[in-house]
């Protein structure tokens, strides 16, 4: 396994946006499926968005449609999470994932972890 850094998290106000960053000490995360998911304390770790490897297909959970948008930079061998619109109900520890695939977004699917970032939405 390869280690996996997210950042970018933060305090931001009710309205206001963030971009999540995964990095991978890995030469290329090309092959892999990547998963942002993110948990509140006494919750279950839920799937936000993910991406797929060469095809690149897209999830978003119903919550985030509209508001997140995931992608790769494969020069920077990043993936990011824009997070747009962001409310007080996006507050949580917003993790990525690699997975050599997907089909629901869950975490189950993922096998390799980064430490996570916290992100705190203020009304």
């Amino acid at each position: 396994q390869f280690q996996l850094v997210e950042s970018g998290g933060g305090l931001v106000q009710s309205g206001g946006s963030l971009r999540l960053s995964c990095r991978a000490s890995v030469d290329t995360l090309d092959y892999y499926a990547i998963g942002w998911f993110r948990q509140v304390p006494g919750k279950e770790r839920e799937g936000v968005s993910c991406i797929g490897s060469t095809e690149g297909s897209t999830y978003y959970a119903d919550s985030v449609k509209g508001r997140f948008t995931i992608s790769r930079d494969k020069a920077k061998n990043t993936v990011y999470l824009q997070m747009n619109s962001l409310g007080p109900e996006d507050t949580a520890v917003y993790y990525c994932a690699t997975a050599w695939g997907y089909y629901y977004c869950l975490p189950d699917e993922f096998a390799n972890w980064g430490q996570g970032t916290r992100v705190t939405v203020s009304s």
